[in-house]
C-alpha cells in the first residue's frame, strides 16, 4: 500500500488525483491540505471522507503530490526534503527562481517535476523534436494551445515545454509571442506562440508545420483532467525509493 499526500487537495486537480487514489486499491490517501483560509478546511474531504482537509502539510505519506501554486510548491519541496518524503510536481508557472530552489530541494530527495503529467502530451513532446527534424527549416514552426478561463499562466507550461523541444531541434531559431501590429515579415528563424483561453477546455495544445502548398499538424486534446491526474499517480509510484535529484516523465515513462 503507497500512502499519499496531495496538496491542494480542494481544487480541480486534486479532487482528479484524490478519485483516481480511491479507484486503486493499491493507493491510499493519508493527508490532504490546502493554504490557510480556504473554505472546506477542519471538514472531511468528499472525495475521500476517512481525511480530514488540513492547513498544512501532515500526516503519514510515503509521497507527496502538488498541483497548486509556484510558491506553494517551493514551500513543500522544502518540507518534503527535510523530511525525505519524495515529491511529484505538476504545478506550471514556474520561474527560474523557482527551479533554483527545487534543484536545491531535490539534493535531498527525489522529486519528479513536469508540466503536464499526460502520457500522451510527453509522447508528443518526442514527436514534434522528431518532426522538426524530419522536415527541416523550409517549414514554419507555430505553436498554439487552449485551456479554460480560470488558468492563470500563459503560455501554458506545456506549450513552453513544447517550445523548448523545437529550439532544440531548430538550431538558431526563437521563440516569438502574441504577434500584434505591423511586425513585418515573418523571420525564418521564428517559432510563433499563441494562446486562447475559455470556457471550460482541459487543455489542447497543436504544433504546426507550415510548408509550401502542405502543412503538418501535431495535436494532443485533453478532454478529462483524469489523464493527468493518473500520470501524477504513475509518476509517484516510480518515485518512491529513487535516490535524490531531478527527474521528468520522461524518466518515469523510460
Amino acid at each position: 500500500m503507497l500512502n499519499i499526500g496531495v496538496a491542494g487537495g480542494l481544487g480541480r486537480m486534486g479532487r482528479a488525483i484524490i478519485q483516481s487514489i480511491g479507484e486503486n486499491p493499491a493507493l491510499r490517501l493519508t493527508s490532504t491540505w490546502e493554504r490557510s483560509g480556504t473554505s472546506g478546511i477542519g471538514e472531511k474531504h468528499s472525495g475521500a471522507d476517512h481525511c480530514v482537509v488540513g492547513a498544512g502539510v501532515s500526516g503519514p505519506m510515503d509521497v507527496a503530490i502538488d498541483f497548486t501554486a509556484p510558491e506553494a510548491t517551493v514551500a513543500l519541496a522544502s518540507w518534503c526534503a527535510d523530511n525525505k518524503t519524495p515529491l511529484v510536481i505538476g504545478t506550471t508557472g514556474l520561474e527560474e527562481h523557482h527551479h533554483q530552489a527545487l534543484n536545491q530541494a531535490a539534493e535531498q530527495v527525489a522529486i519528479v517535476q513536469a508540466p503536464n503529467m499526460s502520457v500522451g502530451v510527453n509522447v508528443l513532446v518526442a514527436l514534434v523534436s522528431e518532426a522538426a527534424r524530419m522536415l527541416g527549416p523550409d517549414f514554419d514552426l507555430e505553436v498554439i494551445e487552449s485551456h479554460h478561463r480560470r488558468k492563470k499562466d500563459a503560455p501554458s507550461g506545456t506549450a513552453m515545454r513544447l517550445v523548448e523541444a523545437l529550439l532544440a531541434a531548430r538550431e538558431g531559431s526563437s521563440a516569438v509571442f502574441e504577434r500584434y501590429g505591423m511586425i513585418g515579415e515573418r523571420p525564418k528563424n521564428a517559432i510563433g506562440v499563441q494562446t486562447i483561453r475559455g470556457g471550460d477546455v482541459v487543455g489542447e495544445h497543436t504544433v504546426f508545420y507550415l510548408g509550401d502548398g502542405e502543412r503538418v499538424e501535431l495535436t494532443h486534446r485533453a478532454t478529462d483532467r483524469g489523464i493527468f491526474a493518473r500520470g501524477a499517480l504513475r509518476a509517484a509510484r516510480w518515485v518512491v525509493g529513487r535516490p535524490a535529484g531531478r527527474y521528468s516523465m520522461n524518466d518515469v515513462l523510460a
